[in-house]
């Protein structure tokens, strides 16, 4: 029986990822959920799994729950401090460690999962996207394992020979990472302009949080896992490209030297990706929907547009400079998102903000864990500001 934490259980990833687990009962025990304050969530998954742990960030909600749960004479111990996401990743008796928190909050717990060991089932871009090169290192000496969960890089895992040593060996020529292009396709550039946060979050295909809906809507999303899938598959900037894919049925494709392509395919939902984390290389039911070919009316492609959608362009440059800019332009773009939804700025302001960031913070430097999260501090201080 394998022991699993979930960082993010109430966010879509996390009850997703719970979905799963419900079908395989016999592999996996839950041994903390956490939550960022969703309090009624988070108690309905106490009181069904009955975990260990769980947390919520904050002290009077934690109070609410330890009481409720005592309530019940349920024995989950209830913490509330950020650094517990830190003990959980590294506790000795955690095999699995789902990283599904939003944004840079996920970078301390998914790095500290690395060099304790343990199997990472990655839904955190922004860690990678921030400190690639620090996880990638520490996966790598402590022989923790890295199983990418967003859909894009799940299709590339499996569509890579499982334990290849790097991608030229296995005779890969390219990585395609396919985009939905997001609700706003085939919106004008001039309409763009007046745009809403609650059309943005409004994905046609997908059912996914408020961040990564923007994100998708600005083609950013698309941006991060370019870098992501940099750092995941060790691939040269050269390796990877990006097609729009409006059905969302191919979920990502490798291009070998010899011109064959495999590509992944499914239904828009999470749970095959989560699935195939859990269990890879085996397979285990995921409780998906299957895919009736029959009822495929057409599956077309396109280029990006780097006009209407800057934001791809920021962070594809951002892989070009390489130094700081990947964690620059991550933490710029939370806080844009942030001020997006709040309906403090317009759509295009977002990009707008994010180059503001990379000029004002240019010189910037981090090479460590504790210099990355003090200069994405910065930036969003800055961008909260300005």
């Amino acid at each position: 029986m394998q022991q699993i934490v979930i960082f993010g259980s109430t966010g879509s990833i996390g009850t997703s990822t719970l979905d799963v687990l419900r079908l395989h009962p016999d592999k996996y025990q839950i041994f903390a959920l956490t939550g960022h304050k969703n309090l009624e969530l988070l108690f309905q998954q106490a009181v069904e799994f009955k975990p260990r742990y769980v947390l919520i960030q904050d002290q009077l909600l934690a109070q609410v729950l330890r009481q409720r749960l005592h309530s019940l004479e349920i024995k989950t111990t209830v913490l509330s401090k950020t650094t517990d996401l830190s003990y959980l990743a590294a506790h000795p008796e955690v095999d699995i460690v789902m990283s599904a928190i939003v944004g840079s909050a996920g970078l301390i717990p998914t790095y500290q999962a690395a060099i304790h060991g343990k199997r990472i089932l990655l839904a955190n871009k922004e860690s990678m996207v921030a400190a690639g090169k620090l996880i990638t290192d520490a996966v790598a000496a402590n022989n923790a394992s890295l199983i990418p969960v967003d859909s894009e890089h799940s299709a590339i895992f499996q569509a890579l020979p499982f334990g290849y040593s790097n991608l030229n060996d296995a005779g890969v020529n390219k990585i395609i990472l396919t985009a939905s292009g997001g609700p706003f396709l085939n919106t004008s550039y001039a309409e763009l302009q007046q745009v809403t946060a609650a059309q943005a979050i409004k994905h046609p295909n997908w059912s996914m949080g408020q961040k990564i809906s923007v994100d998708s809507s600005t083609l950013m999303n698309k941006g991060l896992e370019v870098i992501e899938a940099f750092w995941l598959f060790n691939a040269s900037i050269e390796q990877i490209d990006v097609v729009i894919h409006p059905q969302s049925i191919i979920h990502s494709m490798v291009e070998y030297i010899d011109s064959s392509i495999i590509a992944q395919l499914g239904t828009p939902d999470m749970k095959t990706p989560i699935a195939y984390a859990l269990a890879a290389p085996q397979r285990i039911a995921s409780g998906s929907p299957k895919l009736n070919f029959a009822q495929l009316k057409a599956l077309t492609f396109d280029t990006p547009d780097y006009k209407r959608f800057p934001c791809l362009k920021i962070a594809l440059d951002g892989l070009k400079y390489g130094g700081s800019a990947c964690a620059i332009i991550n933490a710029a773009n939370e806080t844009a998102v942030a001020k997006y939804l709040a309906n403090q700025h317009g759509f295009y302001d977002i990009p707008a903000l994010i180059n503001r960031a990379l000029d004002k913070f240019a010189s910037s430097s981090a090479n460590s864990i504790d210099e990355i999260v003090a200069l994405d501090l910065a930036v969003k201080d800055y961008c909260k500001n300005h």
